[in-house]
């Protein structure tokens, strides 16, 4: 009876890992949300309520009701947990998403602000996320701590590629890559797996064109021309499905005794982002 636990669960990748992983009656998945009432509904509206799948309130910026997340986890399952996915993110802000750094600067309150939201949100709060729950994966049969990062994170990428904008955000994924590797240098000889996984570039509501001023849409088509350099056969974001499907095979492949541990890959398993 494998147990999960994954954050930001009420839409997008995080609401198709909770799909994809109660499938199995056997599994106890938990979903880490802000909004649970709406959660709840959506669940029993589109998922036809599934019994292994249960619903918590917390906020990853408010450490109080991380807390108690780890205490009503550990009734749930009896004191453990196999699997800890760590999804929940800022991904975009009206400020930075389709800007570069230099263009930022223009407002400085502004771009430090940015930087600030990005930070505590997919940096600290991870960390926060991690040392509380590390007593459960402890006492699990499985033992894997999955952080959800990005290819934007990878400096070779941005170098090569000349890709300048989302500064923000993938400055936070760098620091929370980082985070893993140190989780993984100190929890590694106790058979713990810390790794990195890009979910790739999936279909959700932040990339979609149409909700996207003229400048935005402007942006992200010239991103998406580089990301076609990067890769030819790029034929654009994928489905949530998609993603999930693959990601989990990832995950379910690495093992501290394949060297996997503190790795930052692809949803691929490899350093491929597209």
């Amino acid at each position: 009876m494998p147990s999960y636990l994954i954050t930001g669960a009420s839409r997008g990748i995080g609401f198709e890992f909770l799909r994809q992983l109660s499938e199995d009656p056997s599994s106890i998945v938990i979903g880490l949300v802000r909004d649970k009432a709406s959660t709840v509904k959506k669940v029993a509206s589109e998922l036809g309520g599934r019994s292994n799948i249960h619903i918590l309130q917390g906020d990853l910026i408010n450490y109080a009701s991380l807390k108690k997340a780890a205490e009503d986890t550990s009734k749930i399952t009896g004191g453990s947990l196999d699997y800890l996915i760590a999804n929940g993110a800022v991904v975009s802000s009206n400020l930075s998403t389709h800007s570069t750094l230099f263009k930022l600067g223009d407002n400085p309150k502004a771009l430090e602000d940015d930087l600030r939201l990005f930070y505590d949100t997919n940096v600290v709060a991870n960390i926060h996320l991690f040392n509380l729950f590390i007593p459960l994966i402890r006492r699990g049969s499985v033992k894997k701590v999955i952080a959800i990062s990005t290819g934007m994170a990878d400096v070779d990428l941005v170098t090569k590629f000349d890709i300048a904008t989302a500064a923000p955000y993938a400055l936070s994924k760098v620091g929370l890559n980082l985070v893993v590797a140190k989780y993984s240098a100190e929890f590694r000889s106790e058979g713990i797996l810390f790794m990195s996984i890009s979910p790739g570039l999936v279909n959700t509501s932040h990339n979609d064109v149409t909700q996207m001023t003229d400048e935005q849409r402007q942006s992200f088509g010239a991103m998406a021309a580089k990301f076609a350099t990067y890769a030819p056969n790029f034929k654009g974001g994928i489905t949530t499905e998609e993603s999930v499907n693959l990601v989990l095979k990832v995950i379910n492949n690495a093992s501290v005794e394949r060297g996997d541990g503190g790795s930052f890959v692809s949803q691929f398993g490899n350093r491929q982002w597209l």
